[in-house]
């Protein structure tokens, strides 16, 4: 009976009215039911009221008119979709909204006209690019930019309530935030010129002509290298005890990486002078003292590490080898692969001629290596013409190889680089406000 009353026989039995958006339109039951699995095909086989309303907004059964609050300029593809079977793209409307409208009619990807395929296609992908860009931006924002920019606040409220607060949160605010007051841009600079001071030693240490030698003729370091040597031991020996001494946590603070970096880079020198203290006496279980000395010599290196602290380019590169992990280790497998097969052809290839260098597997994975990385030392090479054909296309698959994943670290490695510049302009005044609001409070 409620059949009777929502499909009364008529002469307009056939046709139902279709509201959409104010547009109205009078379709036949035949057309709607060449595509039964549409959203108006399936409408012809509701039988209640109750299923007519999940598939349209509002439905008047005094008029057959059936209301859908959608795009009325969107229907009119829909209409010549069910006249020629094939739907086209919408001048002007976004291809999401293109994807979302069709899906709610129910009208599949495969009846795009062979006009329109190729576009759609094209903007879809253009679309999910900029879908993974962003979703990539704010991930990483959630994770590491907001984290960076409430740091410093969250350690200055755990100075609350602790020993000397007033005292050791404006001596850390000045330790971490150079932007934060003139005497903290004075500290900062101070760093960073003990930083290079001590490098540019180390480097000078290493030249022939600066060096020195005893009465014994054993080699000495040169005194006024090794004077600032240890003055810029002394200076980064006292900011890392300062910073310990007002760090709100000691524990969070030896966790971080730039303030164990910081401690590699002196620990060296103490180790060394321990070394030097038993070397001098008579003890025969330390004659390899000298070798260890000269590899804990080596670990100054790491105070290069130091610049980190002061500069946002590096800092930028350590999250991009952190966040692009796997592009890295895709790089590192596709030149394995490289060059374990081109070292085994360039093997057989060269190993019977007598003028060749190739001889050895493991002279070829050297080969292989200078090559697919476009290194090219010179030192080996290969001297037949099979073998030039194989170090041709070495190296072609190697620029191939290497530029893979390149564009996507340098895009990542860009992105932080914006990021944490955004992230120093925003400190600046966040900080500033703090030391007025505890200035104000003390």
């Amino acid at each position: 009976m409620y059949g009777q009353i929502l499909h009364p026989h008529s002469p307009d039995d056939c046709f139902i009215n279709v509201n959409v958006g104010g547009f109205k339109q009078r379709m036949e039951h035949g057309v709607l039911n060449r595509f039964p699995q549409t959203r108006l095909g399936r409408l012809l086989c509701c039988s209640t009221k109750e299923a007519v309303l999940e598939l349209c907004d509002d439905f008047t059964p005094s008029e057959m008119e059936y209301y859908f609050d959608r795009n009325p300029r969107f229907f009119c593809y829909v209409i010549n979709f069910y006249l020629t079977g094939k739907i086209h793209l919408v001048e002007g409307l976004c291809v999401v909204s293109f994807v979302q409208e069709i899906e709610y009619w129910g009208i599949k990807e495969r009846h795009l006209d062979y006009c329109c395929s190729n576009t759609f296609y094209e903007l879809m992908q253009l679309a999910e690019d900029k879908s993974w860009d962003q979703r990539s931006d704010e991930l990483q924002s959630l994770g590491s930019s907001i984290e960076e920019l409430s740091v410093l606040k969250d350690d200055i409220e755990m100075f609350e309530g602790s020993w000397c607060a007033d005292v050791r949160r404006n001596i850390w605010i000045r330790l971490e935030d150079p932007a934060y007051s003139t005497s903290a841009k004075v500290i900062a600079v101070a760093s960073l010129s003990a930083v290079i001071v001590s490098i540019v030693a180390m480097c000078i240490h290493s030249m022939p002509d600066f060096n020195q030698v005893d009465h014994n003729e054993r080699e000495i370091e040169n005194p006024i290298l090794n004077f600032f040597e240890n003055l810029c031991v002394l200076f980064f020996s006292g900011e890392f005890l300062l910073r310990l001494a007002v760090a709100p946590s000691a524990r969070k603070f030896l966790c971080s990486p730039l303030n164990i970096i910081d401690l590699i880079s002196i620990m060296p020198f103490y180790f060394t002078l321990a070394c030097d203290l038993l070397a001098d006496s008579e003890n025969t279980d330390l004659e390899n003292v000298g070798k260890v000395v000269q590899i804990l010599r080596l670990m100054r290196v790491f105070r290069i590490l130091k610049l980190a602290r002061h500069s946002s380019g590096l800092r930028s590169l350590g999250a991009t080898l952190r966040n692009s992990s796997s592009e890295v280790g895709q790089l590192v497998l596709f030149l394995s692969v490289g060059i374990s097969m081109f070292s085994a052809l360039i093997y057989y290839v060269e190993n019977e001629s007598q003028e060749s260098e190739l001889q050895t597997m493991p002279i070829g994975w050297w080969w292989a290596t200078i090559s697919m990385t476009t290194v090219g030392y010179g030192d080996t090479f290969p001297v037949t013409p099979a073998g030039k054909l194989v170090g041709s296309v070495c190296i072609l698959c190697g620029l191939l190889i290497v530029a893979l994943p390149i564009t996507n670290i340098f895009n990542t490695f860009s992105k932080f680089y914006e990021r944490q510049k955004l992230i120093e302009a925003k400190a600046e005044p966040s900080t500033a406000s703090t030391g007025v609001l505890s200035s104000s409070e003390s």
